[in-house]
């Protein structure tokens, strides 16, 4: 039976992927948010302030209730740490992915291994028809990546996204599609 929206939780062998909480704030500001280094690549600005991360947690809870937008933290199971969070923005009939995660575990498959898990998951949704990510082609560790996690590239978006955290330069981007 197809779902309306994803599931608010998602497990793996290694982590738990659950909808992202007001009680989170500090914690995503100070594991990922306000590190320049692990939001070059993101659409929206470094977090600055922890009301910063507060403020955009009242608007991820709100656009998750609309269906337009469905964050999730990333943590371990073996601690319950924080170790990034995955987002999945909904616009006629397309899911757009992308993710972030803390410097201090890059390298260790939890993108790719969250990406396996939550794609499945989009298929079910009843009127999703398509499934993308953009990157920015300077951004080969997200490109390899997309391509573990069973996205193949599709085209090229020349110009076309503003990075807020690379001086907000416009920059050509590569599209992957999740087939």
């Amino acid at each position: 039976m197809k779902r309306t929206q994803p599931p608010e939780r998602i497990e793996t062998d290694r982590l738990h992927i659950q909808r992202l909480r007001y009680e989170d704030a500090e914690e995503i500001f100070y594991t990922y948010a306000s590190k320049p280094e692990a939001t070059r690549f993101v659409s929206w600005s470094t977090h600055q302030f922890v009301d910063d991360t507060r403020a955009y947690l009242k608007y991820a809870v709100h656009a998750w209730n609309q269906g337009t937008d469905f964050s999730y933290s990333v943590r371990l199971k073996k601690d319950n740490r924080l170790v990034g969070a995955i987002g999945l923005v909904h616009a006629a009939g397309t899911m757009q992915v992308g993710y972030v995660f803390s410097p201090v575990h890059w390298g260790q498959g939890y993108a790719t291994e969250v990406c396996k898990a939550v794609l499945p998951a989009l298929k079910q949704i009843e009127g999703i028809t398509r499934i993308t990510s953009l990157v920015d082609q300077e951004n080969g560790a997200s490109i390899r990546v997309l391509r573990k996690a069973g996205f193949q590239e599709v085209g090229l978006l020349p110009g076309g996204l503003t990075f807020p955290n690379q001086q907000n330069a416009v920059k050509t981007c590569l599209v992957f599609e999740y087939l």
